[in-house]
């Protein structure tokens, strides 16, 4: 496996990581409960869960 000969500059690493970005996640509203949730996720409301505005599974009570 080769290995670099000489170290690396600050600014040549730097370079490389200026393409390095925090992004913020995107937020959509559910069209069936009005809650704000992250865009192309699954997310429950009430013990129901829903994705793109429709029912996809329900909680179910707990049996003893």
């Amino acid at each position: 496996m080769p290995n670099p000969k000489r170290r690396h500059s600050q600014q040549r690493s730097a370079k490389r990581r200026t393409h390095y970005k925090a992004v913020a996640a995107t937020l959509s509203t559910d069209s069936t409960t009005g809650e704000t949730h992250v865009r192309h996720r699954a997310n429950v409301s009430e013990g129901k869960l829903y994705y793109k505005g429709q029912l996809v599974a329900e909680k179910s009570p707990i049996k003893k």
